[in-house]
């Protein structure tokens, strides 16, 4: 069947983003194992959908700050793909010259402030991209993802009142992705979710099933309207699941294996590719070369990577301190 080329957008844009992440982390999933790449590796398998449906909601000088998972999120934002995966093998062509690594890459020229190894860290440094928008008359947006663990941190409560007494247009979005590390956060609290948690603060909350970039979409997209007409800051929880461990590595024996299988067959783009075949939203045969387009541009961005110089030694005393 013929696709006509307006039908092709929205659902079929969505996966076709969502492979790029999925490819993208396999990749440097495969790259860690065989030690080509330094540092740790936190992969977002499994979570493609909360990155591209909340990034598709936003303008490209709205804001976000994320996590130590946070490749997909800065992808899904428009980070350049050779450059993210160069600042992963720490070359000079990074998107942070190769200073930052996975759990610190950033690009604020994109609106992407960056990953960070502390939980919680995300959610004061976007409430403060929040208050500047305010204070420079600006009507951007920021978005904090976190995941629940961080909502038993203090800077969770701190940077939530503060954002609602301000009226600050942020979004807070928390990944829900069942453990906290090695924890099942349902072990963590006595409360049931997150989403809940926002109306003691007076900010409106919304839970919504992040295996599905469709829901996502529609829910981030009417919780950034929200915040851009100057209404305050909102709470999103997506309930999704990591495929991988905390870390590369990490041997996953406190995930029931019945619990890893059911998630997997909600996979976010089995979900998305059931439903743009159910509506004959592509050709036979074009999401498959969606995917296949992907792991080519990725296998690209690899090249490059290890095409690249490494920093040179004076570089290293350089970018740490603002004029």
């Amino acid at each position: 069947m013929a696709v006509e080329a307006h039908e092709r957008t929205g659902l079929v844009e969505l996966f076709a983003r969502m492979c790029l992440i999925r490819a993208f982390e396999q990749r440097v999933s495969s790259l860690y194992r065989g030690s080509e790449i330094p540092g740790f590796i936190h992969t977002s398998l499994g979570q493609e959908a909360v990155a591209v449906g909340v990034c598709a909601a936003l303008r490209d000088d709205d804001w976000i700050a994320t996590t130590h998972r946070g490749h997909g999120h800065c992808l899904a934002k428009g980070a350049d793909l050779d450059a993210a995966m160069a600042e992963l093998f720490g070359k000079a062509t990074g998107l942070c010259k190769g200073k930052g690594g996975s759990m610190h890459i950033a690009d604020p020229r994109k609106g992407i402030l960056g990953a960070n190894a502390i939980v919680g860290a995300s959610l004061p440094l976007a409430t403060g991209a929040a208050l500047s928008s305010r204070l420079l008359g600006r009507d951007g947006v920021s978005v904090a993802f976190f995941g629940e663990g961080a909502v038993n941190q203090g800077t969770f409560h701190e940077s939530v009142n503060l954002a609602a007494i301000w009226q600050l247009p942020v979004l807070f979005v928390c990944e829900n992705n069942r453990y906290a590390e090695f924890t099942d956060s349902s072990t963590m609290s006595r409360r049931e979710g997150v989403a809940g948690v926002g109306p003691a603060y007076g900010v409106p909350g919304a839970l919504v099933d992040g295996n599905d970039v469709e829901a996502v979409f529609a829910a981030a997209q009417e919780a950034v309207d929200f915040c851009r007409a100057g209404d305050g800051p909102r709470l999103l929880e997506a309930e999704t699941y990591r495929w991988q461990g905390h870390y590369e590595g990490d041997p996953q024996r406190y995930k029931p294996a019945e619990e890893a299988e059911a998630w997997r067959r909600r996979d976010p783009l089995i979900v998305a590719r059931g439903r743009i075949e159910a509506e004959g939203l592509a050709a036979d045969g074009e999401l498959d070369a969606l995917l296949s387009d992907a792991e080519a541009r990725v296998a690209r961005a690899e090249e490059f990577a290890r095409s690249s110089p490494y920093p040179d030694l004076d570089e290293i005393a350089r970018d740490v301190y603002g004029d």
